[in-house]
């Protein structure tokens, strides 16, 4: 059958006729002067001095660990590929057998095996490429056959000549028992390449299998890199909502040393995002942060008498709290997204109902407010 092309393609088969994935790896031209030999130096008459050789073109001697035989049509002359760790997190650890990303947690709310096991299967679907088998316990993905077909030849009269490049391939996901960093491995298990409908024995040296992994490597970590890049912005852009904070009063009581007898705040978001925000608020406040402590939620404070945020806020009213050390204790709230706040005293006990109440307005003011995304 005739088949209906335009000068463009026509054009494009040519030049790819000329160019099969063999054909790249290959200088062009003859490979004729890889049989050429050594001519012997000049012999010099008796009685006259020999003349003084340019080393300009002189070839060094091959290294004890050389490939003599990687000559003409056997010497690969595509340049290396170079492994990408685009990814925020990501650097590379190579090893004498394999290369590996090596992975960093960027958010600690975020299980990093979990992560990276929905991202690649994330990659892997985006480009239609069947999972075979997966094992998230041993870390294992394994895809099914990635078939690349390239026209090498195109026929007016019939039917294309095609290069057809199938691949498996296997990543190793090991995350490390404290959780903060891992690592991610790809290898390549089968291999097949077929022209024209025909099967070709193809024999991968070390260094084919190794380019391939690379290129597979580099294309997962890019997409990891964009899933990263999104996840840092939206945790930025939810870090950056205000939080809404509530006073709870102390209730009427005759035991002072009750629970019911103190006011606390209550902020209306979980542990980890409270304390990172009042790591912010509490500069704005007026209070300087000496310490913290994070494990047990604490903060040791300092308030001191030029703040200009007081006097902004109060106008000409003195803040009812003296000069000096303060500690503010952060604990879980009675819901796992509420968080408990007590403004205590250097010794630990709890300030005043008035003193809490009154620095309240300040703090759930700063606390809720929106801040712009960078």
């Amino acid at each position: 059958m005739l088949k209906q092309v335009t000068p463009v393609l026509l054009l494009l088969a040519v030049t790819t006729a000329c160019s099969t994935p063999v054909d790249r790896r290959q200088a062009n031209g003859s490979d004729e002067y890889a049989k050429v030999e050594s001519a012997p130096l000049l012999v010099i008459p008796e009685g006259l001095n020999e003349p003084t050789y340019s080393k300009e073109y002189a070839i060094p001697e091959l290294g004890n660990n050389a490939d003599s035989s990687l000559v003409g049509k056997t010497l690969d002359i595509r340049p290396p590929l170079q492994v990408l760790p685009m990814a925020e997190g990501t650097h590379v650890e190579e090893g004498s057998d394999n290369i590996k990303i090596v992975v960093e947690s960027i958010d600690n709310d975020v299980d990093l095996k979990e992560e990276l096991f929905n991202v690649l299967k994330e990659y892997l679907n985006s480009k239609s490429v069947e999972i075979v088998n997966e094992d998230y316990e041993a870390g294992i993905i394994e895809t099914g056959w990635i078939e690349d077909k390239q026209v090498i030849d195109s026929s007016f009269w019939g039917s294309d000549e095609v290069y057809v490049l199938r691949q498996r391939y296997q990543f190793d996901v090991d995350v490390r028992p404290h959780g903060r960093s891992g690592s991610l491995l790809i290898d390549l298990i089968e291999h097949e390449e077929s022209f024209d409908g025909s099967q070709k024995e193809i024999f991968l040296s070390g260094e084919d299998k190794r380019r391939y992994t690379i290129d597979m490597l580099n294309n997962t970590v890019a997409y990891i890199s964009v899933k990263r890049a999104q996840a840092i912005k939206a945790k930025r852009l939810k870090e950056s909502l205000g939080i809404d904070v509530d006073l709870v009063k102390a209730e009427v009581n005759d035991d002072a040393d009750s629970e019911a007898s103190r006011s606390y705040w209550i902020a209306d978001a979980p542990f980890k995002r409270t304390w990172d925000r009042l790591r912010i608020v509490l500069p704005e406040l007026g209070f300087e942060i000496i310490d913290m402590d994070s494990n047990k939620g604490l903060y040791y404070i300092n308030v001191t008498d030029d703040s200009g945020f007081w006097s902004s806020l109060w106008s000409e009213k003195k803040l009812p709290i003296d000069e000096g050390s303060y500690r503010l204790l952060l604990q879980d709230g009675d819901s796992e997204n509420q968080t408990r706040i007590d403004l205590n005293n250097v010794d630990d006990e709890p300030l005043s109902n008035e003193v809490v109440e009154a620095v309240y307005d300040g703090l759930a003011e700063l606390m809720s407010e929106d801040r712009k995304v960078r």
